[in-house]
């Protein structure tokens, strides 16, 4: 009886020496970046929807309106296996702006204090829709160091958040009016 153990213990050592250890699931991480498109606080909601439409396992976590900044938990080695870190936040960008048709995009977090930005409202009339205020909103937002804005024309401005030695008043009301806004009174 033993002869016969024998050949059968070494055939089960041999099929276990070459099995390879189960690979690690890839790391979740939860990054935060900036948003853009987020104008106005009813919009929180489009953005979710828009994360509801990628894979489960990319979650929106919060969203922060005052700083328009976002929370994201993702495995960045799962979905873009072999990606430099630097270049994540480019791939999170493409994938934000596909799943909400290009109305929200993703930016790394600002690299300047809050304290050293200057926040301005400059009184703002148009047509209330939606996408009129997100062309305004996107005007201001394209302008070098812009770092949050919102744009209602139904309050009657455009409020922007800027860092002083990037851009000033005059660069962002003159934006708008290349736009087509008409700068009238702020509301009361």
């Amino acid at each position: 009886m033993r002869q016969r153990l024998i050949p059968v213990v070494l055939l089960m050592c041999a099929s276990t020496a070459g099995a390879q250890p189960p690979k690690a699931e890839p790391k979740v991480e939860r990054v935060t970046y900036r948003v853009t498109g987020l104008f106005s606080r009813d919009r929180e909601k489009a953005l979710r929807t828009g994360f509801e439409t990628l894979a489960p396992d990319f979650k929106l976590v919060a969203v922060n309106f005052d700083e328009a900044e976002v929370t994201v938990e993702f495995a960045p080695a799962k979905h873009w296996p072999g990606q430099k870190p630097e270049r994540v936040a480019e791939l999170v960008n493409d994938k934000v702006r596909g799943a909400t048709s290009h109305t929200f995009g993703i930016k790394p977090r600002r690299d300047i204090a809050r304290d050293k930005l200057q926040q301005v409202t400059i009184p703002a009339r148009g047509c209330e829709c939606l996408g009129c205020n997100l062309a305004a909103y996107e005007a201001v937002a394209a302008v070098d160091g812009v770092y949050w804005a919102t744009a209602s024309f139904k309050e009657g401005k455009v409020v922007v958040l800027f860092d002083p030695a990037k851009a000033d008043r005059a660069k962002l009301e003159d934006t708008l009016r290349k736009k087509g806004v008409d700068l009238g009174k702020e509301k009361k």
